[in-house]
């Protein structure tokens, strides 16, 4: 039997990451966020924010790889795979940032879809910038609505994380999880 595809996403900053650590860490699939090592690989290439200097192109690549990532755990042992951000994500950054795009971005949103989704909630004392996160913490929280509302749009039902540390959070993901059936 396929798993069962489970979103961890929210604003930067919130935990997403070190939510999905611990959840691999516990023996959970997990396939991990893939914007940093684009950017990364377009700083090497002399660009450096790939995203504020062309955002279509930085868009186009990361829906490319989430839907590879989303083709590639179907076969994958285990009830669930954990995702750090979905392909719902992608368009949320699109629209906050008002950049347009075409309907290969809804059309993947459409064809390619999750069981769950956990949306993490802004959190300002766990923030913290770096090399690769551009935004701060308004644009965290900015970024948290657009979220919620684009997943909502696709249909989904999404599962607030209360704030708390981060065996607290995994343990209400897969709480829900298996009190649910999901």
């Amino acid at each position: 039997m396929e798993p069962k595809k489970i979103v961890i996403t929210g604003g930067p900053g919130s935990g997403k990451t070190s939510v999905v650590q611990k959840l691999q860490e516990e023996g959970f699939t997990c396939i991990h966020e893939i914007s940093r090592s684009i950017t990364l690989e377009a700083r090497s290439q002399g660009i450096p924010q790939l995203f504020l200097s062309d955002p279509l192109l930085f868009s186009k690549r990361i829906l490319e790889g989430r839907i590879a990532q989303f083709k590639s755990v179907s076969k994958t042992d285990g009830p669930y795979v954990f995702f750090d951000r979905g392909i719902p994500d992608v368009i949320a950054y699109m629209d906050c940032a008002g950049q347009p795009y075409d309907n290969s971005f809804t059309d993947a949103c459409k064809n390619y879809t999750y069981d769950q989704v956990f949306l993490l909630p802004p959190w300002e004392e766990i923030y913290t910038a770096d090399n690769e996160r551009y935004e701060d913490f308004r644009e965290a929280l900015l970024l948290y609505g657009f979220l919620k509302r684009t997943y909502e749009k696709y249909g989904y039902k999404i599962l607030e994380v209360p704030i708390g540390t981060i065996t607290e959070r995994v343990t209400f993901i897969v709480n829900h999880l298996k009190n649910n059936n999901v």
